[in-house]
Protein backbone atom coordinates (compact mmCIF):
# COMPACT_ATOMS: atom_id res chain seq x y z
CA UNK A 1 0.00 0.00 0.00
CA UNK A 2 1.40 3.55 -0.60
CA UNK A 3 2.03 5.81 2.10
CA UNK A 4 0.11 9.42 2.78
CA UNK A 5 -0.12 12.01 4.39
CA UNK A 6 -3.53 12.26 6.02
CA UNK A 7 -4.39 8.66 6.42
CA UNK A 8 -2.47 5.25 7.33
CA UNK A 9 -3.23 2.50 5.58
CA UNK A 10 -2.23 -1.37 7.04
CA UNK A 11 -3.08 -4.38 5.65
CA UNK A 12 -3.42 -7.70 7.57
CA UNK A 13 -4.66 -10.91 6.94
CA UNK A 14 -6.87 -10.14 4.23
CA UNK A 15 -8.70 -6.47 5.28
CA UNK A 16 -7.00 -3.26 4.78
CA UNK A 17 -7.53 -0.81 7.79
CA UNK A 18 -7.75 2.93 6.56
CA UNK A 19 -6.95 5.58 9.60
CA UNK A 20 -7.99 9.07 9.13
CA UNK A 21 -4.72 10.45 11.03
CA UNK A 22 -5.21 14.24 11.65
CA UNK A 23 -5.69 13.67 15.20
CA UNK A 24 -5.21 17.31 15.90
CA UNK A 25 -7.81 18.40 14.02
CA UNK A 26 -9.91 15.64 14.96
CA UNK A 27 -9.16 14.13 11.86
CA UNK A 28 -11.09 17.14 9.61
CA UNK A 29 -11.56 16.54 6.30
CA UNK A 30 -9.37 17.88 3.34
CA UNK A 31 -9.03 17.84 -0.21
CA UNK A 32 -5.79 15.99 0.10
CA UNK A 33 -7.78 13.47 2.77
CA UNK A 34 -10.50 13.33 -0.31
CA UNK A 35 -7.68 12.22 -2.89
CA UNK A 36 -5.81 9.93 -0.62
CA UNK A 37 -9.29 8.25 0.56
CA UNK A 38 -9.79 7.59 -2.89
CA UNK A 39 -6.31 6.06 -4.22
CA UNK A 40 -6.32 4.06 -0.81
CA UNK A 41 -10.00 2.32 -2.22
CA UNK A 42 -8.46 2.40 -6.11
CA UNK A 43 -5.46 0.24 -4.50
CA UNK A 44 -7.40 -1.72 -2.12
CA UNK A 45 -9.68 -3.22 -5.23
CA UNK A 46 -6.57 -3.74 -6.99
CA UNK A 47 -5.27 -5.94 -4.40
CA UNK A 48 -6.86 -9.71 -4.59
CA UNK A 49 -5.11 -9.98 -0.90
CA UNK A 50 -7.42 -7.71 0.58
CA UNK A 51 -11.08 -8.73 1.03
CA UNK A 52 -12.44 -6.09 3.05
CA UNK A 53 -11.76 -2.26 3.86
CA UNK A 54 -12.28 -1.45 7.84
CA UNK A 55 -12.16 2.51 8.17
CA UNK A 56 -11.16 4.09 11.75
CA UNK A 57 -10.15 7.47 12.97
CA UNK A 58 -6.75 7.91 15.11
CA UNK A 59 -7.19 9.77 18.24
CA UNK A 60 -10.27 10.71 20.11
CA UNK A 61 -12.80 11.02 16.96
CA UNK A 62 -13.55 9.61 13.75
CA UNK A 63 -14.05 12.76 11.63
CA UNK A 64 -14.94 16.43 12.94
CA UNK A 65 -16.56 16.95 9.84
CA UNK A 66 -14.49 19.68 7.00
CA UNK A 67 -11.51 21.28 8.06
CA UNK A 68 -13.18 24.98 8.85
CA UNK A 69 -9.73 27.04 9.04
CA UNK A 70 -10.71 28.78 6.00
CA UNK A 71 -13.05 30.07 8.18
CA UNK A 72 -17.04 31.70 7.17
CA UNK A 73 -15.10 31.33 3.10
CA UNK A 74 -14.85 26.94 3.71
CA UNK A 75 -17.98 26.19 1.21
CA UNK A 76 -17.17 29.30 -1.15
CA UNK A 77 -16.02 26.78 -4.13
CA UNK A 78 -15.82 30.17 -5.91
CA UNK A 79 -13.35 31.09 -3.63
CA UNK A 80 -11.28 28.32 -2.82
CA UNK A 81 -7.14 28.36 -4.32
CA UNK A 82 -7.65 24.34 -4.84
CA UNK A 83 -11.14 25.18 -6.70
CA UNK A 84 -9.50 27.86 -9.04
CA UNK A 85 -6.63 25.57 -10.13
CA UNK A 86 -9.24 23.93 -12.48
CA UNK A 87 -10.77 27.27 -13.51
CA UNK A 88 -13.80 29.08 -12.53
CA UNK A 89 -17.50 27.12 -13.18
CA UNK A 90 -18.22 30.56 -13.69
CA UNK A 91 -19.39 31.84 -17.28
CA UNK A 92 -19.13 35.35 -18.28
CA UNK A 93 -22.50 36.35 -18.26
CA UNK A 94 -22.98 35.36 -14.83
CA UNK A 95 -24.45 32.42 -14.95
CA UNK A 96 -22.47 29.06 -13.50
CA UNK A 97 -21.69 26.11 -15.56
CA UNK A 98 -22.45 23.51 -13.23
CA UNK A 99 -21.15 20.37 -14.66
CA UNK A 100 -17.77 22.03 -14.44
CA UNK A 101 -15.47 19.70 -11.97
CA UNK A 102 -14.61 23.08 -9.63
CA UNK A 103 -18.93 22.96 -8.74
CA UNK A 104 -18.87 18.96 -7.84
CA UNK A 105 -18.75 18.58 -3.68
CA UNK A 106 -15.56 16.85 -2.48
CA UNK A 107 -17.50 14.27 0.11
CA UNK A 108 -19.64 13.12 -2.74
CA UNK A 109 -16.55 12.04 -5.35
CA UNK A 110 -15.52 9.72 -2.21
CA UNK A 111 -19.34 8.65 -0.98
CA UNK A 112 -19.13 7.45 -5.16
CA UNK A 113 -16.10 5.78 -4.89
CA UNK A 114 -16.57 4.07 -1.84
CA UNK A 115 -20.17 2.51 -3.45
CA UNK A 116 -18.44 1.38 -6.02
CA UNK A 117 -16.04 -0.51 -3.94
CA UNK A 118 -15.37 -4.07 -4.68
CA UNK A 119 -14.84 -5.14 -1.21
CA UNK A 120 -17.03 -4.96 1.71
CA UNK A 121 -16.59 -1.89 3.93
CA UNK A 122 -16.85 -1.21 7.66
CA UNK A 123 -16.69 1.65 9.40
CA UNK A 124 -15.46 1.74 13.24
CA UNK A 125 -16.84 4.91 14.22
CA UNK A 126 -14.29 5.38 17.32
CA UNK A 127 -15.72 9.34 18.33
CA UNK A 128 -17.21 11.98 17.07
CA UNK A 129 -18.95 11.67 13.29
CA UNK A 130 -19.92 14.79 11.94
CA UNK A 131 -20.89 16.21 8.71
CA UNK A 132 -18.79 14.75 6.05
CA UNK A 133 -17.37 12.86 8.90
CA UNK A 134 -20.84 10.89 9.27
CA UNK A 135 -22.09 11.20 5.37
CA UNK A 136 -18.85 9.74 4.55
CA UNK A 137 -19.85 6.76 5.97
CA UNK A 138 -22.98 6.16 4.82
CA UNK A 139 -21.74 4.01 1.55
CA UNK A 140 -20.32 1.42 4.48
CA UNK A 141 -21.99 -2.01 4.64
CA UNK A 142 -21.42 -1.71 8.31
CA UNK A 143 -20.96 0.84 10.63
CA UNK A 144 -19.92 -0.38 14.00
CA UNK A 145 -19.72 2.57 16.78
CA UNK A 146 -17.97 2.97 20.26
CA UNK A 147 -19.84 3.85 22.52
CA UNK A 148 -18.10 7.45 23.06
CA UNK A 149 -19.02 7.73 19.19
CA UNK A 150 -21.38 11.02 18.89
CA UNK A 151 -22.96 11.75 15.61
CA UNK A 152 -24.07 15.12 13.54
CA UNK A 153 -25.90 15.91 10.30
CA UNK A 154 -25.06 19.53 11.33
CA UNK A 155 -25.44 21.48 7.79
CA UNK A 156 -27.97 23.59 8.50
CA UNK A 157 -26.22 24.99 11.32
CA UNK A 158 -23.73 25.67 9.08
CA UNK A 159 -26.15 27.55 7.06
CA UNK A 160 -25.44 24.44 4.02
CA UNK A 161 -27.25 21.71 2.83
CA UNK A 162 -26.33 17.52 3.14
CA UNK A 163 -23.52 16.40 0.92
CA UNK A 164 -22.07 13.33 -0.35
CA UNK A 165 -24.67 12.14 -1.90
CA UNK A 166 -26.32 11.67 1.79
CA UNK A 167 -30.13 12.52 0.40
CA UNK A 168 -29.88 9.37 -1.69
CA UNK A 169 -27.89 7.51 1.07
CA UNK A 170 -29.66 8.51 4.14
CA UNK A 171 -33.12 8.15 3.80
CA UNK A 172 -32.48 4.48 2.13
CA UNK A 173 -30.54 3.24 5.31
CA UNK A 174 -32.61 5.10 8.37
CA UNK A 175 -36.19 5.79 6.73
CA UNK A 176 -37.05 9.56 5.36
CA UNK A 177 -38.18 10.53 8.89
CA UNK A 178 -35.80 9.94 10.50
CA UNK A 179 -33.18 11.13 8.16
CA UNK A 180 -35.28 14.74 8.29
CA UNK A 181 -35.41 14.72 12.02
CA UNK A 182 -31.18 14.79 12.11
CA UNK A 183 -30.79 16.94 9.15
CA UNK A 184 -33.83 19.66 9.96
CA UNK A 185 -32.39 19.74 13.52
CA UNK A 186 -28.91 19.38 12.65
CA UNK A 187 -27.96 18.60 16.58
CA UNK A 188 -25.72 16.13 17.57
CA UNK A 189 -27.02 12.91 18.84
CA UNK A 190 -25.27 10.11 20.78
CA UNK A 191 -24.31 6.53 19.71
CA UNK A 192 -27.51 5.06 21.72
CA UNK A 193 -29.83 7.08 19.52
CA UNK A 194 -27.30 6.27 16.50
CA UNK A 195 -28.07 2.66 17.49
CA UNK A 196 -31.90 2.97 17.29
CA UNK A 197 -32.49 4.90 14.51
CA UNK A 198 -30.50 2.36 12.56
CA UNK A 199 -27.60 4.16 11.88
CA UNK A 200 -24.92 1.96 13.02
CA UNK A 201 -25.18 -1.91 13.40
CA UNK A 202 -23.66 -2.00 17.31
CA UNK A 203 -22.07 -0.43 20.03
CA UNK A 204 -19.06 -1.38 21.46
CA UNK A 205 -16.09 -0.63 24.36
CA UNK A 206 -13.59 1.36 22.97
CA UNK A 207 -11.28 -1.13 23.73
CA UNK A 208 -13.16 -3.65 21.37
CA UNK A 209 -14.28 -1.44 18.83
CA UNK A 210 -11.51 -2.47 16.13
CA UNK A 211 -12.03 -6.41 17.20
CA UNK A 212 -15.06 -6.09 16.78
CA UNK A 213 -14.62 -4.52 13.33
CA UNK A 214 -12.10 -7.60 11.99
CA UNK A 215 -13.94 -10.10 13.66
CA UNK A 216 -17.05 -8.96 11.04
CA UNK A 217 -14.86 -8.77 8.13
CA UNK A 218 -13.37 -12.07 8.41
CA UNK A 219 -17.05 -13.70 9.04
CA UNK A 220 -18.10 -11.70 5.77
CA UNK A 221 -14.92 -13.02 3.55
CA UNK A 222 -13.22 -15.80 5.16
CA UNK A 223 -15.40 -18.28 3.63
CA UNK A 224 -16.80 -16.38 0.38
CA UNK A 225 -15.72 -16.08 -2.82
CA UNK A 226 -14.61 -13.35 -3.56
CA UNK A 227 -15.80 -12.49 -6.93
CA UNK A 228 -19.33 -13.32 -5.38
CA UNK A 229 -18.82 -11.04 -2.92
CA UNK A 230 -17.81 -7.93 -5.11
CA UNK A 231 -20.73 -9.00 -7.41
CA UNK A 232 -23.56 -8.90 -4.70
CA UNK A 233 -22.16 -5.93 -2.94
CA UNK A 234 -22.85 -3.97 -6.42
CA UNK A 235 -25.82 -5.87 -7.06
CA UNK A 236 -27.33 -5.09 -3.67
CA UNK A 237 -25.92 -1.35 -3.80
CA UNK A 238 -27.82 -0.66 -6.83
CA UNK A 239 -30.57 -2.22 -6.96
CA UNK A 240 -32.18 0.40 -4.06
CA UNK A 241 -32.72 2.66 -6.41
CA UNK A 242 -34.46 0.36 -9.15
CA UNK A 243 -37.97 1.28 -10.28
CA UNK A 244 -38.87 -2.06 -11.03
CA UNK A 245 -38.02 -5.86 -9.84
CA UNK A 246 -37.43 -6.84 -13.10
CA UNK A 247 -34.23 -4.57 -13.78
CA UNK A 248 -32.97 -7.16 -10.89
CA UNK A 249 -34.15 -9.70 -12.29
CA UNK A 250 -32.16 -8.72 -15.90
CA UNK A 251 -29.29 -8.04 -13.14
CA UNK A 252 -29.18 -12.14 -11.29
CA UNK A 253 -29.93 -13.42 -14.80
CA UNK A 254 -27.21 -12.51 -16.22
CA UNK A 255 -25.04 -12.39 -13.07
CA UNK A 256 -25.56 -16.28 -12.63
CA UNK A 257 -25.07 -16.68 -16.46
CA UNK A 258 -21.96 -15.10 -16.07
CA UNK A 259 -20.59 -16.67 -12.71
CA UNK A 260 -22.17 -20.48 -13.29
CA UNK A 261 -19.24 -21.32 -16.06
CA UNK A 262 -16.48 -19.87 -13.44
CA UNK A 263 -14.15 -22.13 -11.58
CA UNK A 264 -15.62 -20.41 -8.53
CA UNK A 265 -18.50 -22.08 -8.91
CA UNK A 266 -17.57 -25.24 -9.97
CA UNK A 267 -15.69 -25.23 -6.95
CA UNK A 268 -18.20 -23.80 -4.65
CA UNK A 269 -20.13 -27.10 -5.74
CA UNK A 270 -17.18 -29.81 -5.70
CA UNK A 271 -16.01 -28.95 -2.56
CA UNK A 272 -19.54 -29.21 -0.68
CA UNK A 273 -19.80 -32.80 -2.46
CA UNK A 274 -16.00 -32.97 -0.99
CA UNK A 275 -17.54 -31.67 2.11
CA UNK A 276 -14.10 -29.61 2.57
CA UNK A 277 -13.30 -25.83 2.92
CA UNK A 278 -13.67 -24.40 -1.00
CA UNK A 279 -10.70 -22.50 -2.46
CA UNK A 280 -11.92 -20.58 -4.92
CA UNK A 281 -9.68 -19.64 -7.79
CA UNK A 282 -10.84 -16.64 -9.33
CA UNK A 283 -10.06 -12.81 -8.33
CA UNK A 284 -11.25 -9.83 -8.59
CA UNK A 285 -8.82 -8.10 -10.00
CA UNK A 286 -8.68 -10.21 -12.95
CA UNK A 287 -12.19 -12.24 -13.14
CA UNK A 288 -14.83 -9.63 -11.75
CA UNK A 289 -17.59 -9.23 -15.19
CA UNK A 290 -17.99 -5.55 -16.40
CA UNK A 291 -20.91 -4.37 -14.55
CA UNK A 292 -22.18 -1.74 -16.53
CA UNK A 293 -23.43 -4.71 -19.38
CA UNK A 294 -24.73 -6.27 -17.02
CA UNK A 295 -26.76 -3.62 -15.42
CA UNK A 296 -27.56 -1.09 -18.75
CA UNK A 297 -26.92 -3.55 -21.61
CA UNK A 298 -29.31 -2.20 -24.25
CA UNK A 299 -29.83 -5.59 -25.92
CA UNK A 300 -31.17 -7.79 -22.99
CA UNK A 301 -34.85 -6.55 -22.45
Amino acid sequence: MSRFETILTEAQDGILTITLNRPDRLNAFTPQMMKELIAAFDEADADDAVRAVIMTGAGRAYCAGADLGAGGATFDYAKRPDRLEQGSPVREDGSVDYSHPGVRDGGGRLALRIFNSNKPVIGAINGPAVGIGVTMTLPFDFRLASEAARFGFVFARRGIVPEAASSWFLPRLVGISQALDWCYSARVFDAAEALKGGLVRSLHAPEDLIPAARALAHALTDHSAPVSVALTRQMMWRMLGAEHPMLAHRLDSRGIWSRGQSGDAREGVQSFLDKREATFPDRVSADFPDFGDLLHDPDYR
